[in-house]
């Protein structure tokens, strides 16, 4: 009878656990598909999502609606009782709670809304380059959908000057400087891709011209309030906790993730010196001499890497993932002028290759593409395989729903970081001495760009001054350590992601490898951690090893 009686409560517990977990998982769903409709469009590729099609909206009434919604969510979200659920249900759970907190820092802990013209600038010029790094043709959904993003530009901007109460004057000059000659930049584009399009020339010419009058508009508009707008750009240390604490699930407080970076920028720095001291002999690196040349090496390359990984037992390659490809930037792209012109694909085009736009060959490129142009290895092991592309595939496709979103880029842009030096200590780099000091090089930039995030946010640099840091400490050039400068002062808790993201995962590799001991495989933890490589560090390690030490509260 007693037997019976306990069997019966497990099972009581079971259907009301179940019943729980349907709700988180509604939750999700309808969270979700929330989003993909509200979403801010952003200047960064990780974080791009298949959304609906049609007219957005900015407006105040817009806007109150979301914060209703929001509130909507959360209040669903903190009525369910997850603390005794297994781990895993418990992860999803904060997950969820992650996602819902940075919508609330976009509404009101850093809201970019009322004060970055620059948001707006994200909202219509940002969204048209979304659809148009899409490989063209286009067929008549997806030339439907540009027109549509070109027509919503004077609209938004409108709402955009209504919103902007008082926006920091750095701001507002980057917003200027980055509309000078739109409207010959929108002419050009719409001469170049008509023709990729079902559109008639003459509609999409007129909707350019009036995106462009609006545009225009909006610069004048922001030049003639420079003089009277504030100086001050940061958010300061409470909003930047919080962002720490409840978006990106870190416990670390900002002076621990300064003096972090600090021990990174100086073994970053000896790493360097002692590769280019052994090199100092080996002839340098050559800029790839045609585009094609440079495409075939990457195409080449590309799969040297899915072999070396393989082979070497590092990760696993599912044969179903496409591949990671570079192809000539089409002039309606380059016109325009924008710098995260890659397209991962997404859950419903898994079956095509991801796409990398990139420049002509040549002396005068930037930091990146020069290095890419130089060995294309390097920026395909973080943006492609093993990297970006690849751990959102895998994650795309995860069993579990809620783990097939983008939570924040501490998890991503980690991985994508981590794989650079992980790869080089495997030996893919061998064949290459100055591949190697590229890695290294990089690995400068990412330290110094924790210590610029935070500085940023606390005021503790102007982004004339973090932009002239980047510039001397890299070294890198200036337009590059400007764009830089620029977008981690608009988004502060960005910059931080790559070097404390791979600080996460090499600590969370020692404990596993420790704890475990010779049963550790290395092979299974990285499918782990890129399978669920949307998820912070912090949450991956408290569901492999049951720790929950880096857990923030």
């Amino acid at each position: 009878m007693k037997l019976r009686v306990a069997l019966l409560a497990s099972v009581a517990v079971c259907c009301a656990n179940i019943a729980v977990a349907d709700t988180l998982e509604q939750l999700a769903d309808d969270f979700w598909t929330w989003r993909a409709k509200y979403a801010p469009f952003t200047g960064d590729d990780v974080n791009r999502m298949e959304r609906p099609g049609g007219i957005r909206d900015w407006s105040r009434a817009s806007i109150d609606q979301r914060r209703k919604d929001l509130a909507g969510f959360e209040a669903r979200w903190k009525k369910i009782a997850a603390s005794h659920w297994p781990i895993p249900q418990q992860v999803d759970y904060r997950l969820i709670g992650s996602a819902l907190s940075r919508v609330r820092w976009e509404l009101d802990r850093n809201p970019r809304w009322k004060r970055d013209p620059n948001f707006y600038i994200e909202q219509t010029l940002t969204a048209l380059v979304e659809a148009l790094t899409v490989p063209a043709p286009y067929d008549d959904a997806r030339s439907r959908e540009i027109l549509t993003r070109i027509e919503n530009i004077p609209s938004i901007l409108r709402q955009g000057a209504e919103n902007l109460t008082n926006p920091p004057a750095p701001f507002a000059a980057v917003a200027v400087q980055n509309l000078e000659g739109i409207r010959d930049r929108l002419r050009k584009m719409a001469s170049s891709l008509v023709a990729s399009t079902t559109l008639d020339r003459d509609k999409l010419n007129a909707a350019c011209e009036r995106a462009s009058d609006a545009l225009e508009k909006f610069q004048q508009q922001l030049k003639e309030k420079l003089p009277t707008l504030p100086q001050q750009t940061a958010l300061g240390r409470d909003a930047y906790i919080w962002f720490l604490r409840n978006v990106a699930l870190l416990p670390f407080t900002p002076e621990e993730l300064l003096a972090m970076a600090k021990q990174e920028w100086n073994r970053a720095v000896a790493f360097e010196a002692y590769e280019k001291n052994r090199n100092k002999d080996v002839p340098p690196l050559k800029i790839a001499d045609n585009i094609d040349s440079w495409i075939r090496d990457a195409a080449a390359k590309e799969l040297s890497i899915r072999k070396f990984l393989v082979e070497r037992g590092i990760l696993s390659v599912p044969d179903w993932v496409q591949h990671y490809t570079l192809r000539s930037t089409p002039e309606y792209l380059r016109v325009l002028g924008f710098t995260e012109t890659d397209d991962f694909t997404g859950p419903s085009r898994l079956k095509e290759n991801c796409v990398r736009y990139v420049p002509e060959p040549s002396e005068k490129l930037g930091y990146f593409w020069r290095a890419t142009a130089m060995d294309p290895r390097p920026i395909a092991v973080h943006e492609g395989i093993p990297g970006h592309y690849f751990q959102l595939c895998l994650s795309w496709k995860h069993e579990d729903p809620i783990r097939r979103h983008y939570y924040d880029s501490g998890a991503n842009e980690g991985i994508g970081f981590y794989a650079e030096e992980m790869m080089l200590q495997a030996g893919l780099f061998d064949d290459s001495s100055h591949t190697r000091e590229i890695i290294y090089n990089f690995m400068r930039l990412r330290a110094l760009r924790v210590e610029v995030d935070v500085k940023l946010a606390l005021s503790e640099f102007s982004l004339e001054q973090a932009a002239k840091y980047l510039q001397e400490k890299v070294p890198m050039d200036e337009q590059t350590a400007r764009q830089e400068a620029i977008a981690f002062s608009t988004s502060p808790g960005g910059a931080i992601t790559y070097q404390i993201g791979k600080l996460q995962i090499m600590k969370f590799l020692a404990d596993a490898r420790m704890q475990q001991g010779d049963k550790f495989n290395l092979h299974a933890f990285h499918d782990f951690v890129w399978k669920n490589g949307n998820e912070p560090i912090a949450l991956q390690r408290w569901e492999f090893l049951g720790d929950a030490s880096e857990m923030s509260k």
